[in-house]
């Protein structure tokens, strides 16, 4: 019998064998600097520590608090992205994010891991994220800190995706650039160049490795409005903030998830968009611009006032 041999290459961090043996490389996920850091200006008044929501599986979450807030803050739970096959809270560059996020906004803010494909292939990440809700409704520890009456739901790519199937009760859901999917090309995808950090080869091999085996893009988990995907209509769900890039190779399927959303009357979306902006902006360039204000104007006013503007 021949030696198993190399059927998926993930970026030199995920092998897939022909014997369904899946190898990981032991060198933690980094992103497209060189040396991902928190930015030198990062605020020290957050406090942060790491616990464990599912012990079935060791899977942790981050905590964040800010350290001087007087009253309870609302509470945003988030997931990281990787196409569903790669990354951690403890990746340098998720990391960075949600410190910046939990003392700029502000809010307590919850960054948690899932369970990674193809060794646990979709819907595996989403039966996780209602774990966790579970787990936070029995938890009374961060009750000093948190107002459990404004619970966010958020993520960046796949953690977007992740965001959006999640049903619980929740103040909002913000959705960071997020990897849906479809068989059909859109203009924008077909369009991508090939000097981005998502490219439509690397997109297609990471649904490959994420969705259940032998599920095309139009799964479900994929595309929320492919042909077996449940009717919106009739599902009351709160209102949602989407954020992209116009250089995303996503954003034309973004564009149509938020006007579908919207046509449906089932949630009430806002799509900020972001000119010269590429996918993962945010967290590959937390300094820039664009991640300023989509940090500082757009998130704040969606999480802090929009009981009064939506």
């Amino acid at each position: 019998m021949p030696p198993p041999h190399v059927v998926e290459d993930l970026l030199g961090l995920v092998q897939l064998l022909s014997d369904g043996t899946v190898k990981r490389a032991q060198a933690p996920l980094v992103l497209p600097d060189d040396e991902p850091v928190p930015s030198a200006d990062a605020p020290a008044s957050v406090r942060w520590k790491d616990v464990v929501y599912d012990e079935t599986y060791n899977l942790g979450l981050r905590v964040y608090v800010p350290s001087a807030s007087a009253e309870k803050l609302p509470v945003l739970v988030y997931f990281h992205g990787g196409g569903f096959c790669v990354g951690s809270f403890a990746t340098p560059h998720f990391h960075a994010a949600c410190h910046r996020l939990a003392a700029e906004l502000p809010a307590v803010v919850l960054s948690a891991d899932y369970r990674l494909a193809p060794e646990h292939r979709l819907p595996a990440a989403l039966h996780d994220a209602e774990r966790l809700f579970a787990w936070l409704r029995a938890e009374s520890w961060l009750a000093e800190s948190a107002d459990f009456g404004r619970v966010f739901v958020s993520g960046d790519s796949a953690g977007a995706n992740i965001a959006h199937h999640v049903a619980v009760r929740v103040a909002g859901c913000v959705l960071l650039y997020p990897y849906f999917g479809g068989e059909r090309r859109t203009a924008s995808e077909a369009a991508c160049p090939g000097d981005v950090f998502l490219t439509l080869p690397l997109y297609d091999q990471m649904w490959r490795l994420a969705l259940p085996a032998g599920a095309g893009r139009d799964h479900p988990l994929a595309n929320p409005f492919g042909p077996d995907s449940p009717a919106l209509g009739p599902v009351a769900l709160p209102p949602e903030l989407v954020a992209a890039g116009d250089r995303d190779m996503l954003v034309d399927r973004i564009r149509d998830y938020v006007a579908r959303l919207n046509a449906t009357g089932s949630r009430r979306a806002e799509l900020a968009e972001f000119a010269g902006q590429g996918h993962g902006f945010s967290v590959f360039e937390p300094d820039g611009e664009a991640a300023r204000e989509l940090l500082r104007v757009v998130l704040r006013r969606f999480v802090h006032g929009f009981s009064s503007e939506w």
